[in-house]
């Protein structure tokens, strides 16, 4: 069965991304086409990238990334649910996509993101690293307005529009995953 990792990409003091990356877990568990399984940044005490070979070499000295390589390896597909800071994606997200390379190629990865703006323009930044890492962006993305989808800026109520928009995503994130899986079998 395809399985589908549901990254929660901040690991600040307080994060709305625990609330949202649970909605998505949550509406992702009562479908039978795949399996999902949410996977923290705060479990994986990633440093600053701190290795001595580009990642493109996948030769891993430091145990975290080798720890952190075994389980984005097993994943046939993503979800990646970022914040948006700064007009782009959160530190900690990007030092842990950097860390790897080849355990991304050939994956699909879809987007759930949150902001002042939905986050859009952190998907645009996550949607150029994709493409370098070899994975299919797909085109649909759930974007949380702070404004419209939480009360007082950090409870979160989403629309009921963006249930559709994430059943888009699954359904997109699935379906190419399952379209590269020869392409991950070479």
């Amino acid at each position: 069965m395809t399985k589908i990792g549901i990254i929660l990409g901040s690991t600040r003091p307080g994060r709305n991304g625990e609330a949202v990356a649970h909605w998505v877990h949550e509406l992702a568990a009562k479908r039978d086409d795949a399996e999902f399984e949410l996977i923290d940044l705060l479990d994986y005490k990633l440093p600053h990238l701190d290795e001595m070979l580009p990642p493109s070499m996948g030769q891993y000295a430091q145990p975290h990334t080798q720890a952190w390589a075994r389980t984005i390896d097993s994943f046939d597909g993503f979800i990646m649910v970022t914040p948006e800071y700064n007009h782009s994606t959160s530190g900690a997200l990007k030092n842990a996509i950097d860390f790897l390379y080849a355990e991304w190629n050939n994956k699909a990865v879809g987007f759930v993101s949150y902001g002042g703006a939905g986050g859009a323009r952190a998907v645009e930044h996550l949607r150029l690293i994709a493409g370098e890492l070899q994975m299919a962006d797909v085109r649909a993305q759930v974007a949380l307005s702070l404004f419209h989808d939480f009360v007082n800026f950090s409870e979160f109520k989403p629309t009921d529009f963006q249930v559709d928009a994430l059943t888009t995503v699954f359904d997109q994130v699935i379906a190419w995953s399952e379209a590269l899986a020869p392409l991950r079998a070479k």
